[in-house]
């Protein structure tokens, strides 16, 4: 059973195991060689180096979060783990406001050995792009949810502010009434202006009063992780690493614990990270392009 070779792996090597069901897959990173053993479509051996160069690749093909990515700004975090006897996952859910996209939104950075695609051929101008867009993304996929219902709340003129006077938003078929200005003040979030609200800092004030609403759910997360994963860990607050200066996820105590923990290396009941950096005040550049 061949093994396609994209041009992205050069160094790619022939399988060296042809049973039926079974291949040896061999995806060479530029940090280390990471070997993966299939089994009927389940990989049966991994370690916590392979996972992490995993990690690594994708933050250096820019498929893992960047929490001051400057195109949107973030107002909330969290991470979750879900593992198998033979397969794992992590998903990374950053919700937040990008101007661009007109509405806050939750994007969903999912990592793992077995992943379900919400992406289908049909997404694609042809099935060789298909194809290829699974040769280069053979470990993430990027979904998106929408806690925030479109409305009246948002100024007509300019969506990035919000709507003067009385307004509620519905997030999740829940009506939340819009506070007034001095109450930012006591979550620790200053205002641009004194006259008028940003939708970001509103996005910011949501995630501190409902976080759980404007956060993914259950099924959004397991979107492109198999049920048959058992979900192992959440963290609210982790050390990430700082992409824009080439730090990567390996050289981080959070996420060499995590896949320590995929692999059975560690337990969850002994995580005590030594610095946290996932509230939004620690990434004053996003949002800012």
């Amino acid at each position: 059973m061949g093994v396609d070779r994209p041009e992205r792996y050069p160094s790619w090597p022939a399988p060296r195991c042809t049973s039926l069901g079974r291949v040896l897959k061999t995806c060479a990173c530029r940090r280390s060689m990471l070997t993966a053993t299939y089994f009927r479509g389940f990989i049966v051996t991994w370690t916590a180096s392979q996972i992490l160069s995993v990690w690594d690749r994708c933050a250096e093909d820019f498929n893992f979060p960047m929490l001051d990515n400057g195109y949107v700004y973030l107002a909330a975090t969290r991470l979750s783990l879900y593992a198998s006897s033979v397969d794992w996952a992590m998903c990374i859910e950053i919700f937040g406001f990008a101007p661009r996209s007109g509405l806050p939104d939750v994007t969903l950075y999912t990592f793992g050995s077995n992943l379900l695609r919400s992406k289908k051929t049909t997404d694609f101008v042809s099935s060789s792009a298909y194809d290829n867009y699974l040769s280069s993304n053979p470990f993430n996929e990027c979904t998106f949810a929408y806690p925030i219902e479109a409305g009246d709340w948002q100024d007509p003129h300019n969506d990035e502010f919000m709507a003067s006077g009385p307004h509620e938003v519905v997030v999740r078929g829940h009506p939340v009434q819009i506070p007034a200005i001095d109450v930012y003040a006591h979550f620790g979030i200053g205002l641009k202006s004194e006259h008028v609200v940003h939708v970001f800092e509103f996005c910011r004030l949501l995630a501190e009063r409902q976080r759980d609403l404007v956060l993914a759910t259950e099924d959004e997360r397991r979107r492109c992780i198999p049920q048959e994963l058992r979900h192992v860990l959440t963290l609210n607050d982790w050390h990430h690493p700082d992409l824009a200066s080439g730090e990567l996820p390996s050289a981080t105590d959070t996420f060499t614990f995590l896949a320590k923990v995929l692999t059975g290396e560690e337990s969850t009941h002994v995580y005590g990270p030594k610095l946290v950096n996932t509230h939004w005040s620690n990434w004053p550049e996003a949002g800012t392009l």
